[in-house]
């Protein structure tokens, strides 16, 4: 019940970091920063991502100091009825925060989905716990506190990657480049694409492209030929926006 109570107050700090983090990442952008604040998502989610692993390893260790020390659980109805509650309460969340990030597509929304659907889960188990009490089984108790610690640090390392790929600016994915391609060979001036490179802006990514060209080609129907070219590749779900370089063969 203490590790539980834990992972909800650590779910109580990730939603507000959630807040803050969209609150920033929605600010449209400006003089100083042209792509928008989208990245703004990611920094707070690795805060999330540390508190929860620091919280697990406490939690961990708490919990086997007391599988070791044989502690024995006392058992409560008014326990059962807060698990319960809570087991509601997660469910509930869990069936608003999928349903927001359906619509907005989210890295934090996303965070707090799972986290809530698993918290589902963990009190479940604690609830197994308060019942096996009943007839003597108490070392349970200490199993279930070391698994819920290990989900939660399982849970914050999975975000904690996911945020620091995006802020080291890892590269859009092969299957979205492929589309590119794709994309780039329905128009019969390209000649070739001789690079494609991307940066992360939130969950979408800025993508540059060279692409190799007639070079009697005029300057006006190189220039149309890229514009076309970035409105095409820009309607792709995960392009925020599309720069393309034009070279005469």
């Amino acid at each position: 019940m203490i590790a539980d109570s834990f992972n909800s107050a650590g779910d109580i700090f990730a939603s507000l970091m959630t807040f803050i983090g969209n609150r920033i990442a929605s600010a449209p952008k400006d003089e100083d920063h042209n792509f928008g604040h989208g990245k703004a998502e990611y920094i707070f989610s690795m805060f999330i991502s540390i508190a929860m692993i620091l919280v697990s390893c406490k939690l961990f260790l708490d919990s086997f100091l007391s599988l070791i020390s044989g502690d024995q659980v006392q058992f409560s109805w008014f326990l059962v009825i807060v698990c319960i509650v809570t087991i509601m309460t997660k469910l509930a969340l869990y069936l608003y925060t999928h349903n927001a990030n359906k619509k907005h597509r989210n890295i934090l929304l996303e965070a707090n989905m799972k986290d809530h659907r698993n918290d589902c889960i963990i009190t479940t188990f604690t609830l197994i716990s308060v019942f096996l009490s009943l007839f003597g089984i108490y070392w349970f108790d200490g199993i279930v506190g070391m698994g819920i610690s290990i989900w939660i640090c399982y849970t914050g390392i999975t975000i904690f990657v996911e945020s620091y790929n995006v802020l080291m600016d890892i590269s859009i994915d092969d299957k979205t480049k492929d589309s590119i391609l794709k994309i780039a060979q329905t128009y019969k001036d390209i000649k070739n694409v001789k690079e494609i490179s991307s940066t992360p802006v939130g969950e979408k990514h800025v993508v540059f492209i060279t692409i190799g060209v007639d070079g009697n080609l005029s300057t006006f129907e190189s220039h149309e030929l890229a514009d076309n070219l970035e409105k095409s590749v820009s309607d792709l779900d995960k392009v925020y926006k599309t720069i393309v370089h034009v070279e005469p063969e």
